[in-house]
């Protein structure tokens, strides 16, 4: 990571020598915080690839819903076993003493407060924390919560991986959702392309910007630069 440049609000760390970051990128700043020894969801799509970022001495135990404790890394090559996927069917490899359960087990753990943090994509997410990734309400537009409810409402920290604008350029953070939720204030942090942005009852603050300044990106979004 590049030493961050001078920033004109106060706690935020600006990057203005390189971004917007890949999903890949993005990825590898999301293993830069995931606690040590956290148990850990990853959702389906782009959160995935959190895993290939994840040094194996941090201790984090990655859980997934079709039943496995101890995931590690996608498989390549000689290692794709077709029994041993994630939740989104993409081939995984298994870290020494990963263990397999039934998915009733998988979604007891869910549910029950065991997971420290999951990861998931997201439609919309507004800046209270409400989470809307199941369906944009499009007629052409297939419903899909899976279990995302479960681990929205389940997991200690919920954090959302997506990119900060629509391909129409209109922001992802919002002040309420117009897509159908999944969970109401469920989300402490999003990261994004261009940036890190913890959300909750007090609204929205940034922590972190990639490729442009923190007044410029929270006046795009409607953030008080001085919340916070």
């Amino acid at each position: 990571m590049t030493s961050p440049a001078t920033t004109q609000i106060p706690s935020v760390v600006e990057h203005l020598d390189r971004g917007p970051l890949s999903m890949d990128e993005v990825a590898g700043v999301i293993a830069r915080d995931m606690p040590a020894g956290a148990y850990a969801n990853l959702g389906i799509g782009h959160p995935t690839k959190v895993a290939d970022h994840l040094p194996a001495e941090r201790g984090v135990v990655l859980h997934t819903e079709n039943g496995m404790l101890g995931m590690g890394p996608r498989a390549v090559g000689d290692q794709v076993d077709p029994d041993l996927t994630n939740a989104g069917k993409v081939p995984v490899t298994a870290l020494p003493g990963a263990a397999y359960f039934h998915h009733a087990d998988s979604f007891a753990m869910m549910r029950g407060g065991h997971l420290d943090v999951c990861v998931l994509g997201a439609y919309q997410v507004s800046v209270r924390g409400d989470l809307a990734n199941w369906h944009t309400g499009g007629p052409d537009d297939i419903p899909a919560v899976g279990g995302a409810m479960d681990l929205a409402i389940g997991a200690k920290q919920v954090w959302v991986m997506m990119t900060l604008f629509t391909k129409t350029g209109e922001p992802k953070i919002v002040a309420e959702c117009s897509y159908p939720l999944t969970g109401v204030g469920c989300v402490s942090r999003v990261y994004s392309d261009h940036a890190v942005i913890e959300v909750g009852p007090d609204g929205a603050r940034l922590r972190e910007t990639w490729g442009v300044p923190a007044v410029e990106l929270a006046q795009r979004l409607g953030i008080d630069p001085a919340a916070g």
